[in-house]
């Protein structure tokens, strides 16, 4: 097997970052909970933008070629001992800076303004009286719009040269505008987030920064990113063969079909069966990954590898790293095994998608607090022995279904409803055995059916069932029962790194949990989720 000098590493330079840069900005994460959406609303204004902690080397910052750079907010003052601070580049760039809440009062701050802790901390919406309406960054913006204000300080003297451009009843300079010491570049500060849904005008008011003050063409397409994504692969890949891990749900599909295109033939797809998959999945996946995408499939039956390592393990981490590491060694051997006959890999490809990214709390983002560990993110072990290829490891879910759309996917395999990498293991609390998938294989199938025959399931963004560790005593058939408790969880989503939970009728709940409690005996009680992210995740571990 061809392998990279070092085989035991798997960082940057082995991970092809599949994005354009010509038309770039960079949000600098100072901690805020709402750093992920400042670049989907850039995004949404079709330009490419990418979260960067705070303290990124200037390098990585610079390699992206930003054309502006955004600040996001924070839960620090910027009095606090070792509060996060301004980078010199910021300013030395020569280019637009945007900053909201904490960038705002940090921006304040370190030119010579004043922040200080307002007498009552402000949380929700606020009517916000736009002071210069001929600012470029309120083109368009109604005189008075309705903002989303979630602070403890605020600024109270601008530093020289600014001005207030918009106030607030409790905040009289809820928006600044200046310049760079140097004058060649402008400065805007917001201490309210257009970022959040509760302003309602935020996304015009960042696509005026962004295209408009920035000079951003708006041409970050589906279309562009498959150009530029393709270009890429084939500069890291060049002659090397890829070996692709496939599940069947969106994101390793549209993977490979964008790899297909890139690199046809060099292109060998395995599909996995760890015996953690839903009801009848093996069989729809190799029929439909080898019917559409037209790829090399090896389909590979591990179910007695992976439930073997997963005996006795309880806790969700561990779970993950166990399924993370068992995919690795199985793609490694099946590699060693099509070596034989067509040659050596030397790069592994995933789906891996930005979400994954972040709640991993990888190195590019480390301001993220770890959510939880995604089996192909932090679960890969030390001693891989490839090298990376994650072409769409800077999208968001919608934007990977707008790839595969624009691939010419067919809708069942865009639209499928995303299934974890580390299949019903985290979706079964406590020890995974395949008695216990059993159970929750037939509870799954029987609420994601119900949900299709009642036409919701393509407005939902994901259904599935959950195999609690708790028992509770029932009756059925005048028999005291002590039974499996499953729950349900439905939720609706644009980004995934957020989620409310889906209000399904009561009619359609009671047939599910009917259905379930009579077909499936191991279960005598069905609950139902109506938990949002966050406070919780999607899964249950």
């Amino acid at each position: 097997m061809n392998t990279p000098d070092d085989p035991g590493t798997h960082a940057r330079g082995d991970i092809i970052d599949a994005h354009p840069h010509r038309e770039a900005v960079v949000v600098l994460d100072y901690g805020s909970q709402y750093s992920r959406l400042i670049v989907r609303r850039v995004r949404e204004a079709r330009v490419y933008a990418e979260v960067l902690p705070w303290d990124a080397p200037a390098d990585r910052v610079r390699a992206l070629a930003p054309r502006a750079i955004i600040l996001s907010g924070g839960p620090n003052s910027v009095y606090d001992d070792g509060a996060p601070t301004l980078p010199a580049y910021v300013l030395e760039l020569g280019i637009p800076v945007l900053g909201i809440c904490y960038g705002m009062q940090l921006l304040a701050h370190h030119l010579g303004g004043e922040v200080r802790p307002v007498e009552r901390r402000e949380f929700g919406h606020a009517t916000v009286t736009i002071d210069e309406p001929a600012h470029p960054a309120f083109v368009g913006l109604p005189e008075a719009p309705v903002a989303w204000m979630s602070h403890g300080d605020q600024v109270v003297a601008m530093p020289p040269g600014f001005r207030a451009i918009a106030s607030t009843g409790t905040c009289p300079i809820a928006a600044m505008a200046g310049t760079t010491p140097t004058g060649s570049a402008p400065v805007i500060g917001l201490q309210f987030h257009p970022e959040v849904a509760h302003t309602p005008q935020g996304l015009d008011l960042i696509r005026n920064v962004v295209t408009g003050i920035a000079g951003c063409a708006p041409t970050w397409t589906a279309g562009s990113f498959i150009d530029e994504a393709i270009e890429t692969i084939r500069t890291q890949v060049g002659t090397g063969r890829v070996l692709c891990g496939v599940s069947g749900g969106v994101d390793s599909t549209v993977a490979a079909a964008l790899l297909h295109r890139a690199i046809g033939d060099q292109l060998t797809a395995v599909f996995v069966d760890n015996g953690l998959l839903r009801k009848d999945e093996a069989r729809t996946v190799v029929a439909s990954l080898g019917e559409h995408l037209g790829v090399h499939l090896v389909a590979v039956d591990a179910a007695a590898d992976f439930l073997g390592h997963l005996a006795g393990v309880t806790d969700p981490e561990a779970k993950r790293m166990v399924i993370g590491e068992r995919f690795v060694r199985t793609f490694e051997r099946e590699a060693r095994a099509i070596a034989a006959h067509d040659g050596p890999f030397e790069f592994l490809a995933q789906g891996t998608l930005y979400p994954d990214v972040i709640e991993s709390a990888t190195p590019e983002t480390k301001s993220a607090a770890k959510i939880k560990t995604h089996h192909n993110v932090g679960g890969l072990p030390a001693d891989l022995a490839f090298r990376l290829v994650e072409p769409l490891r800077y999208l968001f879910k919608d934007e990977v279904r707008a790839v595969g759309s624009a691939l010419g996917l067919p809708d069942d395999i865009v639209w499928r409803d995303p299934f974890p990498g580390p299949g019903l293991a985290v979706r079964i609390l406590g020890e995974v055995t395949p008695a216990r998938a059993a159970v929750l294989r037939e509870a799954d199938a029987i609420f994601v059916h119900e949900v299709k025959a009642a036409g919701l399931y393509r407005g939902l963004g994901q259904v599935f069932a959950v195999l609690t560790d708790s028992r509770s005593t029932g009756v059925q058939g005048d028999y005291r029962t002590y039974g499996h408790v499953v729950a349900l969880r439905a939720i609706t989503t644009d980004d995934y790194m957020t989620a409310d939970w889906a209000r399904l009728p009561y009619d359609l709940l009671a047939r599910v949990a009917t259905r379930i409690a009579n077909e499936v005996p191991q279960v005598n009680r069905v609950v139902y989720d109506v938990t949002s992210k966050p406070p919780a995740t999607v899964e249950w571990e």
